[in-house]
């Protein structure tokens, strides 16, 4: 017999039959019986499968519910109890926008407070006007006072500067806030501030001034204190408040200032916002190339080019 030929009655050695029999899952071409279909069915059947290395292993086997297309059911899995989250909108929640607008709320309140000190100040630099008690009332001591004049322009500067001051503190501390809102709130506080110091601010010394003005005889000279005569508030129909004068100041100058701030802002939304990096862009110093070395001299006994 040939070596390709096994012999049935030689006994086979250990190692050859692993070397000898063919292997399980063979990659050449397909045998008649592998192509013949099953018992009792007629025609060619399609190419052999491979088993894979679980075949006959039922508890693999796949189930009904394990069909193509049956998911699993509405409930049931890891899935369902952690849905995927949606888009966030800080904005949007209803938490985060009540405490903005308490935020606003509060910064006015605090900008009318300041109108406290505010009319103190003013009452201590605006000098009082000297007056005379005369049968119909106090009556000036001097034909044309000027203390009036001064108390009115020391009202407007404070006021002015105060408007700006509150501007600037609105747009810094209401960040989240800024627009329609922020500008609001300045100015309101602003006005808020301006009719609170007047009416502090002028009855520092109203007292005295009443006690004196019911009480001395004719002829006798004291001070008013200071009072706005260049502005005030109006009553329409005796019911509207209309304000006016340079009661308004400090409302004008929070609004100029809060205005050229959001015009000045290099953010579209008023808000601070991240910068990205322009691609290639870089803020290292780049360094500066070194300077191209010189030629090296020729060897001494290089060939020196022909003269002609």
């Amino acid at each position: 017999m040939s070596p390709d030929t096994p012999d049935p009655a030689r006994p086979v050695r250990s190692g050859e039959a692993d070397r000898t029999a063919p292997p399980a899952h063979a990659t050449g071409p397909a045998s008649p019986a592998a192509d013949a279909g099953p018992a009792g069915t007629t025609g060619p059947a399609g190419p052999a499968q491979d088993p894979g290395p679980h075949a006959g292993d039922a508890s693999l086997a796949p189930t009904a519910g394990d069909a193509p297309g049956s998911g699993p059911a509405a409930g049931d899995g890891p899935l369902a109890a952690h849905p995927a989250p949606g888009p966030v909108h800080p904005l949007v929640d209803g938490a985060d926008r009540r405490r903005a607008w308490r935020g606003a709320v509060g910064t006015g309140a605090a900008l009318a407070a300041l109108g406290v000190p505010l009319g103190l100040l003013w009452a201590a630099v605006a000098p009082d006007t000297p007056v005379v008690k005369a049968a119909a009332g106090a009556v000036y001591a001097e034909p044309q006072p000027e203390q009036p004049i001064a108390a009115d322009g020391w009202f407007s500067l404070l006021g002015l500067g105060f408007g700006v001051l509150a501007a600037l503190a609105v747009w810094f501390l209401l960040r989240r806030r800024r627009g329609p809102v922020g500008l609001g709130t300045a100015v309101l506080g602003a006005f808020a501030a301006a009719v609170v110091a007047w009416q502090v601010g002028r009855r520092v010394g109203l007292g005295t001034f009443d006690r004196l003005l019911a009480t001395a005889p004719e002829g006798q000279a004291f001070t008013k204190p200071a009072d706005l005569r260049a502005g005030g508030i109006d009553w329409l129909l005796g019911v509207v408040p209309v304000p006016h004068g340079n009661l308004l100041l400090p409302a004008f100058g929070a609004a100029v200032t809060y205005t050229l701030l959001a015009g000045w802002s290099r953010w579209p939304s008023l808000r601070p916002e991240p910068v990205p990096d322009a691609p290639g862009l870089s803020w290292a110093s780049v360094a500066t190339p070194a300077p191209p070395a010189a030629p090296e001299p020729p060897a001494p006994g290089a060939g020196e080019p022909p003269r002609g």
